[in-house]
């Protein structure tokens, strides 16, 4: 279940509780005149499934709401409420199922800014994935990994290609890019002073490294886990699983490509730097081609789940 606080003008607010209790799916109705402040006005409180979540929050968009007033949403851990059960189960679909898109897009657009901090996470992940494959060290490759927000931005760009959302992809890819861009010349950087004081070399670099080697060596495989990851990752984010992020983070070489392509520059290796930006770009193709086609797929998946429960409704 989903809780609604909602800022209303006054003379706005018998719409919004006819909008509210007509929706299938909705409980809790709580109406408290004149308790609003700033913006002034009335709160109305509601429960809502969470499969009818998205599209009474689309609706009130369209009252204006947003703009005159304000429209609050909290998950629920814990609802006892015979009324509660009774509103999930008359709602179309199943909350797991379902995506709220608005706040999919609100996640995504704080999770692919151009930030310091953002620019901080992506550069340290990068230098501890470089120091991961001069000693050709799995864990360091793994912990950059998880270390690595590259999957922000990701996200951001398959949502906004699915709502065709200029701004939020444009907002993405110079995340993504600007982002890999200065932590990859930052490494380069990092592993020129490594060299210099002894602690990395051009032969640790070019020796047998059997755990790490497969960074600068893409195949069919990279792109395959690519895309389940990227399927994997979007279903995280739309169901709020968001440990499963964890995995998917670990799941991909876009970080340790990026680290490997910086430290191979630095040495003048462009095998390995060309090989590196190879991986890196499978990876983000794989990514961004599952998440798309996840959202999609999501969008029309819930849109045949809504008719087939609402129809006979209709019929009656």
């Amino acid at each position: 279940m989903l809780h609604l606080r909602l800022i209303t003008p006054a003379d706005r607010t018998d719409d919004v509780v006819r909008l509210i209790e007509g929706t299938v799916g909705t409980a809790h109705v709580v109406v408290l005149p004149g308790a609003a402040r700033n913006p002034a006005g009335d709160v109305v409180m509601c429960d809502v499934a969470r499969e009818a979540g998205d599209a009474l929050i689309g609706d009130l968009r369209e009252l204006g709401l947003d703009s005159t007033g304000s429209i609050a949403v909290e998950d629920i851990d814990l609802s006892l409420s015979t009324r509660a059960d009774k509103a999930e189960e008359e709602a179309p679909g199943e909350g797991a199922d379902a995506v709220l898109w608005e706040h999919l897009e609100d996640a995504t657009h704080e999770e692919s800014t151009l930030s310091v901090t953002y620019v901080a996470f992506i550069t340290i992940a990068t230098m501890i994935a470089a120091c991961g494959v001069v000693l050709d060290n799995a864990v360091l490759i793994v912990g950059a990994m998880a270390v690595g927000p590259e999957f922000g931005p990701l996200a951001g760009f398959c949502t906004a290609l699915v709502q065709r959302h200029a701004r939020l992809a444009l907002r993405s890819l110079t995340a993504l890019l600007a982002g890999f861009a200065i932590a990859m010349a930052a490494t380069v950087l990092f592993s020129l002073f490594m060299d210099a004081v002894g602690l990395f070399s051009e032969a640790q670099l070019e020796a047998d490294r059997p755990n790490t080697g497969f960074i600068y060596a893409p195949d069919w495989f990279s792109f395959v886990v690519a895309v389940l990851a990227g399927a994997a990752g979007m279903l995280s984010l739309t169901s709020a699983k968001s440990g499963a992020l964890v995995g998917v983070a670990i799941s991909v070489t876009t970080v340790p490509a990026a680290a490997n392509a910086a430290v191979a520059l630095s040495y003048g290796d462009m095998g390995q730097t060309w090989g590196s930006a190879k991986q890196l770009l499978l990876n983000l193709l794989g990514i961004v081609l599952a998440g798309a086609l996840t959202l999609l797929a999501q969008k029309w998946f819930w849109a045949r789940q809504r008719e087939g429960r609402e129809s006979p409704v209709a019929a009656s």
